[in-house]
């Protein structure tokens, strides 16, 4: 939650006859903020507040269905070079990063991925937030410094979607940061995702409302939302299989796959967990389990 500062209202505290019916009342600005000027590759930047700046990345420019990306896969428009000069003069000046995009970088072709886990290496002390979605799914990917691969630099948080498919309930995110003050981290303390429950609302006389599914501390028993706090869960599922079993819930909104998540796909979800970039087998060594099997697995489960 945003310290001296009043967070946006979750759904439980709108005014009664609101909830459900269209988007919730003071989460956006009266005055909208003065979009950039316009570039030609669809990524820009931009101050929220006192010692924060936004990054909006063009996630087209790393995915694997792009096949312009053939030409040049390294750094198509120039966006990774861009970013370094952003994050250098965020650094400089003592500035904090949050960066948002739509396709997580595990997801991305492989050099882009690689190159883009580098940068968030070198500026771990910049970048305070990375969001993305995609995968319709609630969950994270966790950034390791490159010489040891032990130490967690970042996490990049993976928000579910409004969009029911395949066979989801729709689902969104709230996020509670360290708020506006002159020494703030402006880092992730606590999230929680909310749901509208289709089995619920498609009863008869039912009406459709969101609720609260879990929040991230609460559930997981997490000091803080940091890198180390959530790598630490990583050990946590790994051995403890009624924990993971929860997490596996809360991962598809309440709705599961009727098909239990056996040793197989605990091991490749929590490489996944783990792979802040793509195609990396150093990262699940621990597992025991092969990477081309995991492989297979994720692309039997990807949505997109």
């Amino acid at each position: 939650m945003a310290r001296g500062r009043r967070r946006p209202p979750t759904p439980r505290e709108l005014p009664q006859g609101r909830e459900g019916e269209g988007g919730p009342e003071g989460l956006l600005p009266e005055t909208p903020l003065p979009f950039p000027p316009g570039r030609l590759g669809g990524f820009y930047t931009l101050p929220l507040w006192r010692g924060l700046r936004l990054v909006s990345l063009n996630m087209n420019f790393c995915s694997e269905g792009n096949f312009w990306l053939l030409i040049n896969a390294t750094d198509p428009a120039g966006q990774l070079q861009w970013l370094v000069g952003v994050l250098q003069r965020a650094e400089e000046s003592g500035e904090k990063v949050h960066i948002i995009g739509h396709i997580p970088p595990s997801h991305c072709l492989r050099s882009w991925g690689w190159n883009y886990y580098r940068i968030i290496n070198r500026f771990e002390g910049t970048v305070a937030g990375q969001f993305f979605g995609h995968t319709h799914l609630d969950g994270f990917e966790i950034f390791y410094d490159e010489e040891t691969i032990t130490r967690p630099v970042g996490i990049a948080f993976l928000a579910p979607s409004v969009t029911t498919y395949i066979k989801l309930n729709p689902g969104y995110r709230v996020y509670h940061v360290d708020g506006i003050r002159s020494s703030s981290s402006y880092m992730v303390l606590d999230h929680e995702t909310f749901i509208l429950n289709l089995t619920q609302a498609n009863q008869p006389g039912a009406v459709a409302r969101w609720q609260r599914l879990y929040g991230a501390q609460e559930t997981y028993g997490l000091p803080v939302a940091f890198p180390e706090d959530w790598n630490r869960l990583l050990d946590r599922l790994q051995a403890d299989e009624r924990l993971f079993q929860h997490f596996w819930y809360l991962r598809f909104k309440g709705h599961p796959p009727a098909e239990p998540c056996g040793d197989t796909c605990r091991k490749a979800t929590i490489c996944a967990l783990r792979t802040g970039r793509a195609a990396d087998p150093k990262l699940c060594q621990s597992l025991q389990l092969s990477f081309p099997e995991i492989q297979a697995w994720w692309r039997q489960q990807r949505f997109c």
